[in-house]
């Protein structure tokens, strides 16, 4: 049976926290910090990579959905979707319980730095995706509000992979290439399109 991420942090946070205590007294805090986010940041950032290409769910909205249940699995997460779509994942969270165990623990500075502030490498590790979010509940907000977005690059692949196989095959470069060029008869005064390279031409 799969620990639930919630107490997977909990396990966590009783090692790590004491830990990064240590690390800020003897290096200082911003030193510390700075390490500690770089070294989650680059772990969070290959979880993404794995996550995004083992998801079977198509679209970013199936994608993100799927995943905030994962992370809000034990009742870890209270949370309203506003939107969810093939490029974009609205989403709000009410109520967190991954804040509630780290103001218990006297520590939800260190709460943001080692839970919330994954999200943004977690997505960076997504690779198509942009994150932003202006508060969070750990830092004492009533909300925090994600808002994720796909690139601009990925819209177009998304486009492609979601139509038709015949409509797909004429907009893959390839057959955009092979198709012949259209010229222009204006016979008549009328715009008429014609085959280039027809032998029939004239």
């Amino acid at each position: 049976m799969d620990i639930p991420l919630i107490e997977q942090a909990k396990i966590q946070a009783r090692l790590l926290v004491p830990l990064l205590r240590t690390l800020q007294a003897e290096l200082g805090e911003a030193r510390a910090n700075e390490l500690v986010r770089k070294a989650l940041g680059d772990h969070f950032r290959r979880v993404g990579e794995t996550v995004w290409k083992r998801r079977g769910e198509h679209g970013l909205g199936e994608k993100m959905a799927a995943s905030f249940e994962i992370s809000g699995a034990g009742d870890a997460l209270d949370y309203e979707v506003l939107a969810k779509t093939e490029d974009t994942f609205d989403l709000n969270v009410t109520g967190c319980r991954y804040a509630a165990f780290y103001r218990e623990l006297g520590a939800p500075e260190l709460g943001f730095l080692l839970v919330c502030s994954s999200d943004f490498p977690m997505a960076e590790g997504f690779g198509e995706v942009e994150l932003t979010r202006t508060q969070t509940i750990m830092q004492g907000a009533s909300h925090c509000d994600f808002r994720y977005r796909l690139k601009q690059a990925a819209k177009a692949e998304y486009a492609l992979s979601s139509a038709s196989p015949e409509v797909a095959q004429l907009r893959s470069p390839d057959q955009v290439r092979k198709r012949p060029m259209l010229g222009v008869d204006r016979t008549c005064g009328a715009d008429h399109h014609t085959d280039a390279n027809d032998p029939n031409r004239t």
